[in-house]
């Protein structure tokens, strides 16, 4: 569907954008409103929230003429991926329970949130530039 392709490519987009500027201190141009809004914590659970959903369906979603599942599948996972960056990032963020797996998710996907970030935005980027292309 031509709204879970829309959705896919701003959210990937967007969530991409607040984990790679996670870390950035606002250095005085006109971005810098925009950076802002997006270290809201409530903003990133919603586009953890929204990400991780719309990586989903875009699972079970096809476009015409498309290949089911395989047809969209790096921009869904990478949509399932921010998504969930963001999600843990929330729930880091707001719980002192530590575990193993955590531990072991937060090395994995928090310190690499720059990367996931980088390659959220190069595939929405590829996804909307390309948008019949297998895998894309």
């Amino acid at each position: 569907m031509v709204q879970f392709y829309l959705l896919s490519v701003v959210l990937n987009l967007v969530a991409g954008y607040a984990l790679f500027l996670a870390d950035r201190e606002p250095k005085g141009n006109k971005f810098d409103g925009l950076f802002e809004l997006l270290k809201d914590p409530v903003l990133r659970l919603v586009l953890g929230v929204l990400g991780s959903t719309v990586g989903f369906l875009k699972l079970l979603t096809v476009m015409r003429g498309d290949i089911p599942v395989v047809g969209d599948l790096l921009p869904a996972l990478v949509g399932l991926f921010a998504g969930f960056t963001l999600l843990l990032e929330f729930y880091r963020q707001n719980t002192t329970i530590t575990t193993d797996l955590m531990e072991k998710l937060d090395r994995v996907f928090i310190s690499n949130r720059r990367v996931v970030g980088l390659v959220s935005m190069l595939t929405a980027l590829a996804h909307f530039l390309f948008p019949s292309v297998l895998l894309l």
